[in-house]
């Protein structure tokens, strides 16, 4: 995954002509996770916030209204599922995950006279996990896994203030599994693998280019 995200970054420089103009900036959000799973393992399933941040780069290409961003961003998500025990009392867990998540997005933008355009994008994202790969829930009787690496896609809506000032709002979609969760068998004594999880979330970001 890391020589493929390399190839990439050579690709897009190696293709850009001399007068493409780059600015660097920095960009930072929030995250509202939207964990699926394909079975059942709780009785609710509950988005939490979570935040994201890091440098970001705009290159513009030599079509009217077309440009490049790229970023590397500390990304921060978690859900928390909630199983009704027999007594009637519920056991909360959280699922948490600290990952570095760089997104390459095309854009298309139309200007609005020199105060403002707005603009599409869209593209792929690589997914870097940075913390804990296994978490207890449930009372330790399930196992969250995360993978060291996922991919996952961009689709959403933004607009530029001033040249300098960008806000966006997009929805990030896990395009495989992102974990899974594993139960514990008292009798085996082993973790059994019961069900695959998807990390998706909603985005709003602001980002400041120098």
């Amino acid at each position: 995954m890391k020589k493929i995200l390399m190839l990439v970054f050579v690709a897009v420089a190696v293709s850009l002509p001399s007068q493409a103009q780059v600015k660097f900036g920095l960009k930072g959000g929030l995250n509202l996770t939207n964990l699926s799973m394909s079975e059942s393992i709780g009785n609710n399933l509950k988005n939490k916030e979570g935040f994201h941040v890091g440098p970001t780069v705009k290159i513009g290409l030599p079509v009217p209204g077309l440009s490049l961003d790229a970023s590397a961003l500390y990304d921060q998500r978690s859900a928390k599922v909630t199983v009704s025990n027999i007594d009637g009392t519920d056991n909360e867990s959280t699922i948490k995950s600290q990952s570095l998540q760089v997104p390459i997005n095309i854009r298309y933008a139309v200007g609005l006279g020199r105060v403002a355009n707005l603009f599409a994008f869209a593209g792929p994202q690589f997914g870097f996990n940075l913390g804990d790969k296994n978490q207890k829930i449930m009372n330790e009787l399930a196992n969250w896994t995360l993978r060291s690496s996922n991919v996952s896609a961009n689709l959403g809506i933004g607009a530029t203030f001033l040249g300098h000032i960008q806000v966006t709002a997009n929805y990030n979609f896990a395009l495989g599994k992102t974990g899974e969760v594993e139960l514990w068998d008292a009798t085996k004594k082993a973790w059994n693998a019961f069900t695959d999880g998807k990390a998706s979330s909603w985005q709003v970001s602001a980002a400041y280019f120098f």
